[in-house]
């Protein structure tokens, strides 16, 4: 009998544990949860302000801006290809 009343208090404590820790991690998740909405709010408004940005432009200045980009990848490719 003495076995069992031993073994059952330390089933209700390691249960009490596993509760606590349920509860904990329910409580993270919740905190987790509200961050990972508020980023994603905050990444909406920083995409659309980059929308924002590049609609602004012109045609021209957009085509010109595409031309120094492209110039830029290129010398980029052939001073990594010569130290190859």
């Amino acid at each position: 009998m003495q076995l069992d009343n031993s073994h059952s208090k330390q089933f209700e404590q390691l249960l009490a544990e596993i509760e606590g820790e349920i509860v904990s991690l329910k409580k993270d998740l919740s905190n987790l949860e509200k961050e990972n909405k508020r980023l994603r709010v905050e990444l909406k408004e920083v995409k659309a302000s980059h929308a924002d940005v590049f609609s602004e432009l012109e045609e021209t200045e957009r085509m010109a801006m595409k031309h120094q980009i492209k110039g830029l990848i290129s010398k980029i490719d052939e001073h990594l290809n010569g130290d190859s």
